[in-house]
């Protein structure tokens, strides 16, 4: 069994000690006299014990305590030395603030019955006031040292468990930021997803058009068409800059847009997607337009303009519906469109429209679907769906 190496201070702390213990005993001064033990060097025995258990106060404390309280218990058979009562109140101290829970808690009430017993014990057998005085002294060495270390260590404990929970405090602090970093990128990808891509998308088409029909009017028609696009993404574009340098703080920009511009919105769709033979309609079904919170009006014209640019990407000539209507607790918009081949030129879709769809919804806690469906007549058709509540007044949750 290998002991515990002592703590550098606290062999200092038992070599002092003891050097000023011989210092006192070499002048010849005690603390009592007229012992069982009388002779000169029979001092030196406790003071050479206690000397040695403050060395190991802090690496083994209760074991210091138990050989202390037997060198003290000692000391009082020989004529004493002052320097040892005053080590035995460092190492009953030791014993609390570095020993285990469970003596830590025991020890200042061990000491106090003890204190009290010594009193009343000698009161019994003396029948005097110094009883009262040994009292007091046995509590001076014993039950206030324990007391002070009991202080020590509570307040030890509680600065530990501040700084534990200043560092749990500022962990939470860095996974909230990190998490408001996330959702903000996120924000900001199917912003600019939704703004840009219906221009890309028509620009694209367009230019493929352009250039595999060599004729003179097309040519021109689609030209127009990807200048109009242009410089509406560019205007987008700008928009979405200048709300990235805003240092206002606005979660979301003025300009928001609205289902009040819903029809602008498939107008302009309508004049991209009439080449590859799509016809847009609108139906709002809904009987009081006004009164939708912000954040459920542009979840529902993004879900809008994001169903119109995958239809131009990728439907088949016919009717692309959008419709609107209004519960009592919710705004459901559902579009349709030809689902199937389609001839003439394509745009390359990754995927993200969708999601970026369905994450708007799940901000407010709405329902989404997308898939192909079957209609009345029996023909397959894509349908996009969202329901929204109305009752979410507040701005999306990033």
């Amino acid at each position: 069994m290998t002991l515990p190496r002592p703590h550098r201070f606290d062999l200092l702390m038992g070599f002092l000690g003891f050097a000023c213990g011989l210092l006192l005993w070499s002048f010849g001064l005690y603390t009592t006299g007229d012992r069982i033990f009388d002779q000169r060097w029979a001092t030196l025995i406790p003071l050479a014990v206690m000397a040695s258990m403050v060395a190991l106060r802090r690496t083994m404390p209760l074991t210091a305590l138990n050989v202390g309280t037997l060198a003290i218990v000692g000391d009082q058979f020989t004529n004493g030395n002052l320097v040892t009562v005053l080590m035995f109140t460092d190492v009953v101290y030791a014993a609390v603030v570095y020993g285990k829970p469970a003596s830590a808690r025991r020890i200042p009430y061990t000491t106090g019955l003890i204190t009290v017993a010594v009193t009343v014990g000698f009161l019994v057998w003396w029948q005097n006031a110094i009883a009262l005085l040994i009292g007091v002294i046995t509590g001076m060495v014993s039950f206030m040292p324990a007391m002070t270390g009991a202080v020590v260590r509570n307040h030890r404990e509680a600065a530990e468990a501040a700084r534990l929970r200043a560092e749990q405090t500022a962990l939470l602090a860095e996974m909230d930021r990190a998490q408001a970093v996330v959702a903000e990128r996120a924000r900001m990808a199917r912003e600019l997803h939704d703004m840009v891509a219906n221009h890309l998308s028509a620009i694209a088409i367009h230019s493929t058009a352009a250039l595999s029909l060599d004729e003179p009017a097309t040519t021109r028609q689609a030209l127009t068409v990807i200048r109009e696009n242009s410089v509406a993404g560019l205007s987008e574009m700008r928009r979405l800059i200048g709300i990235l340098r805003d240092s206002s703080g606005d979660a979301e920009p003025a300009a928001s847009p609205t289902l009040a511009g819903l029809d602008a919105l498939v107008n302009q769709s309508a004049v991209n997607a009439e080449p590859s033979g799509l016809l847009l309609v609108l139906d709002d079904t809904r009987k009081d337009p006004a009164g939708l919170p912000a954040p459920v009006e542009l979840a529902a014209y993004r879900i809008v303009q994001e169903s119109l640019t995958n239809a131009l990407k990728h439907a088949a000539p016919g009717e692309v519906r959008v419709t609107l209507g209004q519960d009592p607790g919710a705004l459901w918009v559902r579009v349709t469109s030809p689902y199937g081949e389609r001839p003439g030129p394509t745009a390359p879709g990754s995927g993200a429209g969708l999601v970026g769809m369905r994450e708007r919804v799940a901000l407010l806690d709405g329902v989404f679907e997308a898939g192909p469906v079957t209609d009345g007549e029996g023909r397959k058709r894509w349908r996009v769906r969202a329901e929204l509540p109305v009752g979410a007044n507040d701005e999306e949750r990033t």
